[in-house]
């Protein structure tokens, strides 16, 4: 439990700066998720299969499969249920959650060219990081969290260079646009004396972040892929005022007196570096089977640097206690047609924060995705591709404590139950 000294800085900024681990679709925030033929199949094969310019998003070496000029525009939709129920271990008022999960639309687009025989150019635009989460106003974890919304979206020009008939390679330079805005309410009655209304602290910016994707797919016999990829870490970095609502004018003199109102405050986040391998294999002209194995780089991120830039400058780390996380998973297409190509997929996500740690503005888990889909050619230059998925994070009991007032800490107990997110996506490939 943290110092009363230090309680603006780690309930107040802490909630602010962990409100980026909101619910997961991968391991932590990377959504595999991103309007693609990839959610019919969770992910298995992605960086080895090659079979449109969404690929761009998996192997930038895959480019080298795809003749000509390929255009791919899809969309999405995200829905969840995330809904906090507390129990009795809870001294907070107010109520449970409400869904923090409603409808959330996505998008995205790739286009690859073929300039020669061994040279392939390809540029994407997609999100692929962060999601958002809305509370209702009088839940009782509203001093933890209110709502916030972290959106990443990925610039990707990249390209690729056949090699030989076995190998080939692939660089993309990766621009990521961060958004951030969040608010947690503030308790203008901390000692339970009188009868005021919250106030609310706001947080907001945006940032330019740059990292490289690799690839390389190695080729041993027609029909037989295993595909290789790395993404760098991207730093972004988030500086804003905390913008106060509503403050009580004792509160607001404790916030000011402690440097928080009016100061500076930077959030300095790191997108994970990954690496995941992948294997294609058509077993004949009509099944094939996919996996991927995957590893994310959660135990950076897990540290968050917070610096306040007034004339009494603090520092602090808030460590989120994550850990590295894990992927793994299988898949099959089976040719029904010659114009009808059907997608199944199963995937494993390990967690990146344990039980202990979770808390209110982390609602995390391990993660079992199913996925199905289909790809039906309209005709020899465009195909359509409809997707579904569920991914189930079950059952996430969290206690969580803030140190202020000392004597009476408060407390937030209860349980997420049942809690599951679905992705329902739609694409377009045209191919000249």
């Amino acid at each position: 439990m943290s110092s009363p000294s230090k309680w603006p800085i780690r309930s107040a900024l802490g909630s602010l700066a962990l409100l980026l681990q909101s619910p997961a679709m991968a391991g932590g925030l990377m959504l595999y998720e991103i309007g693609t033929d990839n959610v019919g199949l969770a992910n298995a094969g992605a960086a080895a299969r090659a079979q449109g310019p969404s690929t761009l998003a998996s192997n930038v070496a895959g480019l080298i499969y795809l003749p000509g000029t390929q255009i791919t525009a899809g969309a999405q939709m995200l829905h969840g249920n995330l809904e906090f129920s507390q129990d009795a271990g809870s001294n907070i008022p107010g109520g449970d959650s409400g869904n923090a999960m409603e409808w959330a639309p996505g998008g995205s687009l790739f286009v690859s060219h073929q300039l020669d025989e061994h040279w392939y150019v390809g540029f994407a635009t997609y999100g692929d990081f962060g999601l958002n989460i809305d509370y209702d106003d009088d839940w009782s974890g509203r001093y933890f969290l209110q709502d916030g919304e972290l959106i990443g979206m990925t610039l990707l020009p990249s390209l690729a260079y056949r090699l030989d008939d076995h190998w080939s390679f692939g660089l993309g330079l990766r621009a990521m646009y961060g958004m951030i805005d969040s608010m947690l309410a503030v308790d203008n009655n901390p000692f339970d004396i009188l009868d005021r209304p919250d106030g609310s602290l706001e947080y907001s910016d945006n940032d330019w972040g740059y990292g490289v994707n690799l690839g390389v797919i190695y080729e041993p016999q027609p029909g037989t892929r295993i595909g290789v990829t790395y993404t760098s870490e991207i730093d972004l970095d988030f500086e804003d005022s905390l913008n106060p609502e509503g403050l009580d004018r004792g509160v607001a003199t404790v916030l000011a007196n402690r440097g928080v109102l009016g100061a500076n405050t930077q959030l300095d986040m790191q997108v994970p570096q990954t690496l995941t391998v992948s294997l294609y294999h058509a077993l004949n002209p009509d099944w094939a089977l996919l996996a991927s194995v995957g590893w994310q780089d959660w135990s950076t991120f897990g540290e968050i640097g917070v610096q306040l830039d007034t004339g009494d400058p603090r520092e602090t780390t808030l460590d989120a206690n994550y850990r590295d996380t894990w992927h793994l998973s299988l898949g099959t297409q089976y040719q029904a047609t010659p114009l009808l190509l059907l997608n199944f997929g199963a995937a494993y996500d390990s967690s990146p924060v344990s039980d202990h740690n979770r808390t209110l503005t982390v609602p995390m888990s391990e993660n079992w995705r199913l996925g199905t889909g289909v790809t039906y050619a309209l005709d020899k230059q465009t195909s359509f591709n409809l997707s579904y998925e569920m991914v189930w994070m079950g059952d996430m009991p969290i206690t969580q404590e803030k140190a202020f007032p000392p004597n009476d800490p408060k407390r937030v107990s209860g349980e997420f139950e049942d809690a599951w997110i679905q992705a329902l996506s739609g694409s377009m490939t045209w191919r000249f």
